[in-house]
């Protein structure tokens, strides 16, 4: 009999040997139990999102119907690669959670973000402006093209000389809801935007200018969005050579709030998905070089790492 009904459900989508894809969940104890095994046609969060909405259920609720009826193949975590340093020694590789059709980004909503992008623009004041406006900022960030999952390699631009990541709290919208969270990385060029603040679509949205994963959580089984820890480190050479952390309940602007500006007079497509801000930036001093991996941990959703490539 199935057993874990009550656990926090985190959804994995991953690969087999074969490039197959699975969607699985992790219901406690290090097992993935694997959705498409009983399911075939499910194979994707928006599946379940869409199922759930139809029959009025909620979506952890339906995947937990759906294990019970069935006798879902059980993967141990140990088995799937989820860190860089395991890649080529497991069975199953990672994926992105789901293929967000936009990635849209909040920018300005931590009181620490404004002080550094005052510090690289030639135009600060726009910042401390925008931080203490009603409307927040809101700019288009990615393509499904443009963004990267799990382990895949994150960009920055080769007409940069200032890189570095933004470990962000993502949230994930279906039906003009938020349906869930995820962990996003908002690569970004200090020294492109900090020249000019219309250069800011060239300074954020360029190939592989993003990240999300490494799995996807309903909002029921985020207790407070608001009140998260956020970790970042980034490794060189084998040594840490930045950490810091920090938590949502910094931001100036709830999920919520950005979520409605954001759908306010605009066609928002299911599993769009939105990095809320950050306080953690890296000293003037510090560029992303090749090869540099960055890790970014959220409470209660796990760890995001991607290595550095130039593009």
């Amino acid at each position: 009999m199935y057993c874990a009904r009550e656990s926090t459900l985190k959804y994995y989508r991953i690969l087999d040997l074969n490039g197959d894809v699975h969607l699985t969940v992790e219901t406690g104890n290090g097992i993935l139990e694997n959705i498409s095994s009983v399911e075939n046609d499910v194979v994707d969060i928006l599946d379940l999102a869409k199922s759930a909405s139809y029959s009025g259920d909620t979506m952890d609720n339906l995947t937990r119907l759906i294990l019970e009826s069935g006798n879902p193949e059980k993967i141990s975590l140990t088995e799937v690669a989820l860190s860089l340093a395991d890649i080529e020694n497991c069975d199953y590789t990672i994926d992105r959670p789901f293929d967000p059709p936009e990635v849209w980004a909040a920018g300005v909503t931590y009181k620490n973000s404004e002080l550094e992008r005052r510090r690289e623009s030639e135009t600060p004041d726009i910042y401390s402006n925008v931080y203490n406006a009603d409307r927040p900022e809101i700019f288009f960030k990615s393509t499904a093209e443009r963004c990267m999952g799990p382990l895949e390699d994150v960009g920055i631009r080769a007409d940069s000389t200032w890189d570095v990541p933004e470990p962000e709290l993502a949230f994930v919208t279906f039906k003009g809801e938020i349906l869930g969270y995820t962990i996003g990385n908002d690569m970004s060029s200090r020294s492109i935007e900090g020249e000019n603040a219309l250069y800011l679509p060239q300074a954020k949205v360029y190939e592989k200018s993003c990240s999300i994963g490494p799995c996807f959580v309903t909002s029921k089984s985020i207790n407070d969005p608001q009140n998260l820890n956020i970790e970042c480190s980034i490794i060189r050479d084998g040594s840490q050579i930045f950490h810091e952390t920090t938590s949502t309940s910094q931001m100036a602007r709830t999920c919520i709030e950005i979520s409605d500006w954001l759908h306010r007079n605009n066609y928002v497509p299911d599993l769009t998905t939105v990095l809320t801000g950050t306080s953690i930036v890296p000293p003037p001093e510090f560029t992303l070089r090749e090869g540099d991996q960055v890790a970014i941990t959220i409470d209660g959703i796990g760890v995001l790492e991607n290595s550095v490539v130039e593009v």
